[in-house]
């Protein structure tokens, strides 16, 4: 079974007993209000985090200067959103975390040390067209 389908299986049923059990211990209201809530709150960091990105991006090429590490924030961002967006608190959770320039800083040189070693190791190539 691959990876990816094993992620797309387990991750929901986390998440629908996450809520059994958030429901059962706090009640049903507090549950709901936590997802509207988490969505809202996402919504507006998504928004501002990635105008924010959206402006050192376009701060960099005015000065000539490639923004790669601005290019994998607003991926993370866009990833980050998409996640809020997604019901569920684990989703929630990580898409906080990408969203949060402290924690989103970390995952970011994370995926560039990812990266390189697969770019090292030959499991990444660039091919260039003339």
């Amino acid at each position: 079974m691959s990876r990816l389908f094993l992620l797309f299986i387990t991750v929901p049923v986390l998440e629908i007993l996450i809520y059994i059990e958030l429901s059962r211990i706090t009640g049903i209201g507090v549950t709901f209000a936590l997802i509207f809530g988490t969505g809202l709150i996402g919504a507006f960091l998504a928004k501002r985090e990635g105008l924010q990105v959206i402006r050192a991006i376009r701060r960099e090429l005015e000065y000539g200067q490639v923004p790669g590490n601005h290019l994998l924030d607003g991926l993370l961002v866009l990833v980050g959103g998409i996640l809020l967006i997604t019901p569920g608190l684990l989703t929630d959770i990580t898409g906080f975390l990408f969203l949060l320039p402290p924690t989103r800083k970390m995952v970011r040189e994370f995926l560039k040390n990812k990266i390189r070693k697969w770019i090292d190791n030959g499991q990444i190539r660039f091919y260039m067209w003339r």
